[in-house]
C-alpha cells in the first residue's frame, strides 16, 4: 500500500511525462491541495524513485507551457512562504493584482502574479482572492477573462478556481470524467483517491447540489459493474 506522498510522486511523474493541459492540472491539484509538509515528502519520494528533482523537471518542461510558470511559483511558495495569513497583506496583494490586471491597459502582468504566488501560502492566496471580490465586487477569475484570454490567463483561471473553491473545482472534474467529457481519463481515480482523505463529504454535497444526482448514483449509471466501480463506490462512501 503506497503512502499518499508516494502516490502523489507517481502522479506528478506521469503528468510530466504526458505533458498536456489535463495532466498539468494534476500537478496543480497536488501543489494547491497538499500542505507544505506533504509537498516536502512528495519531493523526497520523487527524488528517491526517479533520481531527479521534481522542481527541476517542472522547470525543464519542453516545449514551455503556461502552467509551467505557475507550477514553479507554487512549488517555490511551499519552500519560502510564511504560514501566517495576514488580512492587511492580502488586501494589498488584491490591490496589486487589480492595478496590474483589469485596472491597467493591456494584458495581465505575469510577473506580479507569479511573484505573489511564489511568496504566499495557499491559505493566504485564498484570502487574497476573497479580498479581491470584496473590494471590486467580482471574482478575480472574471477579471482574468475580461482582461485577456491567452494561454497563461486560461491556466491561471483554473489554478485560482482550484484555490478558491476546491470542492466545486473537483466536482466539475469528476462529472466531466465520469461522463467521458474530458481527455483526462485518470481524473476519476486521481480525484476520488486524493479527496477521500480530506473532503469527500463536501464533494458529495456539492455534486448533488450542482447536478441534482448523487455522486454514487452517477458512478453506478455511467461505469460498468466490476471491481473498478466497486472501488470508486467504496471511496465515495468514505467519510472523513
Amino acid at each position: 500500500m503506497l503512502h499518499p506522498h508516494e502516490r502523489d510522486a507517481i502522479v506528478a511523474r506521469e503528468a510530466l511525462l504526458q505533458d498536456n493541459d489535463t495532466n498539468h492540472q494534476a500537478l496543480v491539484e497536488i501543489f494547491v491541495g497538499r500542505k507544505s509538509s506533504h509537498i516536502a515528502l512528495i519531493k523526497q519520494a520523487y527524488l528517491s524513485k526517479y533520481k531527479t528533482q521534481l522542481d527541476q523537471d517542472i522547470i525543464n518542461i519542453e516545449p514551455p507551457h503556461p502552467y509551467q510558470k505557475i507550477l514553479v511559483a507554487l512549488s517555490t511558495s511551499h519552500k519560502a512562504h510564511q504560514a501566517d495569513v495576514n488580512q492587511h497583506t492580502a488586501k494589498c496583494d488584491a490591490r496589486r493584482l487589480y492595478e496590474t490586471g483589469e485596472g491597467s491597459p493591456g494584458a495581465i502582468d505575469e510577473g506580479t502574479v507569479l511573484e505573489i504566488f511564489t511568496k504566499r501560502s495557499i491559505p493566504h492566496l485564498k484570502l487574497t482572492f476573497s479580498c479581491y471580490k470584496h473590494i471590486y465586487g467580482h471574482d478575480y477569475t472574471k477579471s482574468i477573462t475580461d482582461v485577456n484570454s491567452g494561454e497563461f490567463e486560461d491556466a491561471l483561471k483554473k489554478v485560482v478556481k482550484c484555490i478558491c473553491n476546491p470542492p466545486n473545482y473537483y466536482v466539475k472534474i469528476l462529472f466531466a470524467s465520469i461522463k467521458g467529457m474530458t481527455a483526462d481519463r485518470g481524473a476519476i481515480t486521481r480525484v476520488m483517491v486524493s479527496r477521500s482523505e480530506t473532503e469527500m463529504d463536501e464533494i458529495q454535497r456539492v455534486f448533488k447540489e450542482k447536478y441534482g444526482i448523487e455522486l454514487r448514483e452517477t458512478i453506478c449509471n455511467s461505469i460498468p459493474s466490476g471491481d473498478y466501480r466497486d472501488f470508486l463506490l467504496a471511496l465515495a462512501n468514505k467519510t472523513v
